[in-house]
């Protein structure tokens, strides 16, 4: 069986040409399949028109989530229920073509475990969300010893074998496209052409994005943590020879007085260190409180199917 995710916020203008493009793309793949939709706390006739979909549909399998949890918390709870021996992850908003998923299939065929899609090009997209995608994947790709694909999302296919690995992953702030890389297996792209959302807007504004990309580094990576000692080292070692320049300098040629300005600067920029990786600190430290506290990653509402 093939199962396939797909997490719905607010996508009530969307459904049902996505619904129609997918069922048309599976019809010639010769595997029995399953449609699970995570509603994400949805505000909008997302829920009831899915609920109708599991009326025309007995593939369609529909996980209510008792609120807004995110998306990667809704894919979560997808990679829980499914069933399937192989897991195709997909957005509803269309801009990943349901169409390329026969090409995923026919490579996880092919042995392999983790098929993702990897954007050749960002259609309907600004320029500054491309740049700012574009200089993520490669930081993140610099900082950590994981192989994070770039340009490349949520869209793919794992096996059964790389979903149960994900499974077993307990973490409670997750990032995703970092664990998908990290459980390891034999991987390969899929390149396709990215479009434009067929309707509605995008849930994701730039100060989610900043919050997102905060979560992928922290998750994977302590450079920022090591950055804080090497620079606080640093300003520690040119401190001491400003300090040894000023006693040869007040031997030899007697002490005159600094400028208060230059004084100000001085404190104001090791002022200004300092609280930066205070918030560094406090990032790492608020992701470890919310470990600690264990609370499960989701709820359900209800299940809904035919």
């Amino acid at each position: 069986m093939l199962s396939i995710i797909i997490p719905a916020y607010n996508e009530e203008e969307v459904l049902e040409e996505f619904y129609r493009r997918i069922s048309d793309s599976l019809i010639n793949i010769d595997l029995p399949y399953e449609l699970i939709f995570v509603n994400d706390g949805s505000r909008d006739r997302t829920l009831s028109l899915l609920t109708n979909l599991t009326q025309q549909d007995e593939r369609v399998v529909v996980i209510d989530l008792s609120r807004n949890f995110g998306k990667e918390i809704a894919v979560s709870a997808g990679i829980d229920f499914a069933r399937g021996e192989a897991v195709v992850i997909i957005d509803a908003d269309l801009q990943d073509p349901p169409e390329v998923i026969p090409e995923l299939i026919e490579q996880w065929r092919n042995g392999y475990d983790n098929v993702y899609a990897r954007r050749s090009s960002r259609d309907g997209e600004s320029i500054i969300k491309k740049i700012t995608s574009y200089l993520f994947y490669r930081v993140i790709g610099g900082m950590t010893h994981i192989d994070i694909p770039a340009d490349t999302g949520d869209f793919r296919l794992l096996s059964r074998r790389a979903v149960d690995a994900l499974k077993q992953l307990p973490e409670r702030n997750r990032f995703m496209k970092g664990l998908y890389s990290w459980i390891g297996f034999p991987s390969i792209a899929v390149n396709y052409r990215r479009d434009p959302r067929y309707a509605g807007t995008t849930k994701w504004n730039y100060w989610k994005l900043w919050n997102f990309a905060l979560e992928g580094i922290t998750s994977f990576t302590e450079v920022p943590l090591k950055l804080a000692s090497y620079v606080g080292g640093l300003i520690a070692f040119a401190a001491f020879c400003y300090g040894m320049y000023i006693i040869v300098n007040t031997l030899y040629f007697g002490n005159d007085v600094p400028g208060y300005p230059s004084l100000i600067v001085t404190i104001l920029f090791l002022g200004g260190i300092q609280l930066i990786f205070i918030g560094i600190l406090g990032e790492y430290l608020g992701r470890a409180f919310a470990e600690v506290k264990q609370r499960p990653l989701y709820f359900i509402n209800k299940v809904i199917k035919k």
